[in-house]
């Protein structure tokens, strides 16, 4: 077993593509939270040999992942989406590169999709300036925020900034803990490692499921601008909200309609609580 780093992975509803997860972690230490779900996950993680964690509701992805994350055996820790799969030696590369490269603190590996062309991105609505996608480097270079479906941290680092905020249900959750991991040290994008991930198959898409998104999706809007000091955080979550509705392509689709109306219901609803999610 490698003994340095821990996954750990979220499920809800997720058991069609997490038995892809688990086959490619190898024999890793894996904690494989259900968050919630109604799908029966028993099998498919006795098979892989991982630990199951189940959480009585859907308590949301950060405390999701610090549910698992107090399980943790190794040094590190590395969050995984359940409709990812790593490349052979990932892990690895990532232990080399936690251990050789200067203030590693966090990484990101080369994130691929179905096609295997290389997502990386270096903007966030808690920065300033006009950081957004681009290519890929080669090389390992340093990072001002981290995506969250593939995550490498050092364990001590996390327990540090106390881990994902539990006031985040879902969305900016992730460069909200980057943020505060790098107080402490360096993010970094690691092009040896590699993870293919299958963006929006983790869950059913299904109407109910994308209002659900949507909502939540405006809601941590306002609370991390806010948290995080960025100007005019609650007109920076009701325009895009409500600038949706006039986009042709959000009507054409009732998933992408009941997203659109999710994220106004999310917006006005945080007006009163700034959008921080409390367990019921």
């Amino acid at each position: 077993m490698t003994s340095e780093t821990t996954v750990v992975t979220v499920s809800y509803n997720s058991a069609a593509v997490l038995g892809g997860l688990l086959r490619s972690v190898g024999d890793a230490d894996c904690v494989v939270v259900d968050n919630g779900g109604a799908q029966p996950l028993d099998a498919i993680v006795a098979e892989s040999g991982a630990r199951l964690v189940r959480l009585e509701r859907n308590e949301g992805f950060g405390r999701g992942c610090n549910a698992g994350a107090a399980l943790a055996q190794g040094k590190n820790l590395f969050f995984v989406n359940p409709d990812a799969q790593l490349a052979p030696g990932c892990i690895s590369a990532l232990e080399r590169a936690a251990d050789s490269l200067p203030g590693f603190v966090a990484a990101n590996p080369l994130i691929v999709d179905a096609q295997g062309r290389a997502h990386f991105r270096t903007g966030s609505i808690l920065l300033s300036g006009s950081g957004g996608r681009g290519e890929a480097p080669a090389e390992p270079v340093g990072l001002p925020v981290l995506s969250g479906c593939a995550l490498f941290v050092r364990r001590a680092a996390f327990e540090a900034v106390g881990g994902f905020d539990p006031a985040i249900f879902l969305y900016h959750e992730d460069h909200d803990l980057a943020l505060r991991l790098a107080a402490l040290g360096k993010l970094w994008h690691v092009p040896e490692a590699v993870v293919r991930h299958v963006a929006g198959t983790a869950a059913p898409r299904t109407a109910d499921v994308a209002w659900l998104k949507g909502y939540h999706m405006a809601r941590s809007r306002h609370y991390v601008l806010r948290k995080h000091g960025r100007p005019l955080p609650l007109l920076r979550t009701v325009l895009p909200a409500l600038s949706g509705l006039i986009l042709p392509h959000n009507l054409w689709s009732a998933r992408r309609r009941s997203r659109v109306l999710g994220q106004v219901s999310g917006a006005f609803s945080s007006v009163g609580d700034h959008g921080e999610y409390s367990a019921p």
